[in-house]
């Protein structure tokens, strides 16, 4: 896979020029890393709109039980899903009109990235936004 799913510009420009991020799989578990990783980006200014099943609210955010109830424009898609099921996940990004997709450490799935970046997502993929946070500049 290599950097083909990372590239730098890409993900400076997700972390910092993006205003709303939709985290699929984000419930009210302080415990999960989604929680970690959607209150930073929170913390750091960045709308979040969480994404799971339950529908319930999370970090003071309405959630929603899928992308395609999300209203207005989302900018990036956090999948936060383990990688055999990630992929119906980045088809619904592209489905909802997201513009950018991320997929955290250990999330991989090849063929999603591609049909992402074929639909004119752009893409990052098995990387950690607060680590890719601190390495931004």
């Amino acid at each position: 896979m290599g950097d083909a799913f990372a590239e730098r510009d890409v993900v400076r420009r997700l972390l910092n020029d993006t205003k709303t991020w939709a985290f699929v799989g984000l419930g009210d578990n302080p415990e999960r890393e989604v929680y970690t990783q959607a209150r930073l980006l929170q913390e750091r200014g960045k709308r979040i709109v969480p994404v799971h099943p339950s529908g319930a609210a999370v970090l003071g955010e309405q959630g929603y039980a899928s992308l395609k109830d999300v209203p207005g424009e989302i900018d990036v898609v956090g999948v936060y899903r383990r990688s055999e099921y990630a992929g119906a996940a980045v088809d619904e990004a592209i489905a909802a009109g997201a513009k950018a997709v991320w997929l955290p450490l250990d999330v991989i799935d090849e063929p999603a990235a591609r049909r992402a970046q074929e639909a004119g997502l752009d893409v990052v993929m098995n990387r950690c936004p607060a680590v890719e946070w601190a390495l931004r500049r």
